[in-house]
């Protein structure tokens, strides 16, 4: 049977941060955090689930812009190669820059940068929207008239080196600190500190930021997040929540050039009051009723939550082991249930009241794909009598299930 060898990325990448911690663990520094490393593990799955539904239609428009509109014929070679690595760092340089720089660019790349901690696992919050946009800025390169084939397998290792600048257990290294982006240089650019805003934007090579001025070394200790802490483990939050920010600044904004002006500017353009009245309307509105830090502490809640992310990583490796084999159907139904799951695992960091609907709809999507899978018509009688039940003894279910997970009575 034919196999998704790509697949063993995730038990891969899933080893080496177990590695990091552990030579932390052998540092003694503490740079892990249970809630925080969920929620990045969280943002990580969503997009290598995504990406496996999306791979091809990049690929498609790279061919697609290579075949209409290539101003030249380049053929594979050892200097085409690096010729095609040079540009392709540069283009990298320029997107990430105009990330920082423009508030529609960065709703999409904020979700990277929400972290307080830094290691490996910050690696992995990386967003579909993030890739649909360097997808628009790469898409440079088949115009130029580099061939689909060469774009997409150069991408692959060069998206290979981003995983191993994000940790604090290594220190700089000499030399290739003039050549490469480090782990030091690399920390520069995730933290908040007032000397280190907006540098360091390189993927691979550090010779861009010192070639056009966004360069600055480590000297003092980086202080990790954004300059106005976000606060919330939710998966939802940390993807939507600089949108509805921008989106409320813009229709308060008036006239319509005062609005195009917002978009394209820059990110403290935001007012930051509109973070707070949001988070009172959407955010908090469902306060947690005891404290999140108690609660996280606890061995049943810890293990409820390890418990789904092992459940998640293991369908989502299965998932794209055997992508070939299975039914779309199958897959959309796989789908559905590790982005529930995650959306889960995000409000029981919350605490969130809403979460046992979440459970429900899980339920619901296990009960369907059992049906897909049998074709008993039983099931579905069974379904309706489970829905009677619940609706009946609802109130008994949702004070069990806050006083299992949260330890609420």
């Amino acid at each position: 049977m034919e196999i998704n060898w790509l697949a063993f990325a995730v038990p891969f990448f899933l080893l080496l941060m177990g590695l990091e911690y552990l030579v932390s663990r052998w540092q003694r520094k503490d740079y892990f955090t249970f809630s925080s490393s969920v929620a990045n593990l969280n943002v990580g799955i969503i997009e290598r689930l995504l990406d496996s539904f999306t791979v091809g239609a990049f690929y498609f428009v790279y061919d697609s812009l290579h075949r209409h509109y290539a101003l030249f014929d380049v053929q594979p070679g050892i200097w085409t190669w690096i010729v095609l690595f040079l540009a392709t760092d540069f283009v990298w340089y320029w997107y990430h820059r105009l990330a920082h720089e423009i508030n529609l660019f960065w709703a999409a790349h904020i979700v990277h940068h929400q972290s307080d901690e830094f290691n490996y696992t910050v690696s992995a919050r990386i967003t579909i929207f993030q890739a649909i946009l360097r997808t628009g800025f790469w898409s440079v390169l088949p115009i130029v008239g580099f061939p689909a084939e060469m774009i997409t397998s150069l991408l692959l290792l060069h998206g290979l080196y981003p995983f191993f600048i994000h940790t604090r257990t290594i220190g700089k290294l000499g030399w290739l600190e003039y050549v490469l982006v480090t782990p030091s240089h690399h920390r520069v650019h995730h933290a908040s500190n007032p000397a280190y805003l907006d540098k360091n934007y390189g993927d691979v090579l550090i010779i861009w930021d010192k070639l056009f001025g966004t360069f600055a070394e480590e000297d003092e200790e980086p202080v990790y997040g954004l300059t106005k802490p976000l606060n919330s483990h939710s998966f939802l939050w940390q993807h939507f929540h600089f949108l509805l920010e921008l989106l409320v600044s813009v229709r308060q904004t008036p006239g319509f050039r005062a609005k195009l002006r917002l978009l394209f500017g820059r990110p403290d353009a935001v007012d930051p009051i509109w973070r707070d009245r949001l988070e009172d309307r959407f955010l908090w509105a469902d306060a947690p009723t005891r404290s999140r830090t108690s609660t996280a502490s606890t061995y049943r809640f810890r293990g409820y939550v390890v418990g789904q992310m092992v459940l998640t990583l293991a369908l989502l490796f299965g998932l794209l082991l055997y992508e070939q084999h299975i039914p779309a159907v199958y897959q959309w139904l796989a789908a559905g249930f590790i982005l529930l799951t995650v959306v889960n695992m995000g409000a029981v960091l919350e605490q969130r009241q809403w979460v046992l609907y979440l459970e429900i709809a899980r339920v619901g999507v296990l009960w369907m794909t059992l049906y897909a899978l049998s074709g008993y018509k039983l099931l579905i009688v069974l379904a309706y009598i489970g829905s009677l039940s619940l609706w009946a003894y609802f109130a008994t279910v949702k004070r069990h299930y806050y006083q299992l997970i949260y330890g609420i009575k």
